[in-house]
């Protein structure tokens, strides 16, 4: 099973996140200190070199003022048409 990092999913959740940062008018670094953070590590979620867990992603949207409901939106769009398993 190829790792969802390099999903099409996850590609589309690291999308909205930057949109979102980019409409609140923040740089990655910025952002990253305002989180109390490095701001390699946005950088890395951005490109989709680091996962983001549910906790992280849930303060990475307060913190954007961002509903986390839209994003898993967008991410369910991606999947749509496509058999979904965890197994290998």
């Amino acid at each position: 099973m190829r790792k969802t990092i390099y999903s099409k999913e996850s590609r589309a959740l690291s999308k909205w996140l930057i949109n979102q940062r980019k409409q609140a008018g923040l740089t990655q670094r910025e952002f990253a200190k305002l989180l109390g953070i490095h701001h390699s590590i946005i950088g890395k979620i951005e490109k989709g070199e680091r996962r983001i867990d549910v906790v992280e992603f849930i303060k990475y949207c307060e913190a954007l003022e961002s509903d986390p409901h839209a994003a898993l939106d967008e991410v369910k769009k991606s999947m749509r048409g496509k058999r979904h398993s965890l197994r290998p």
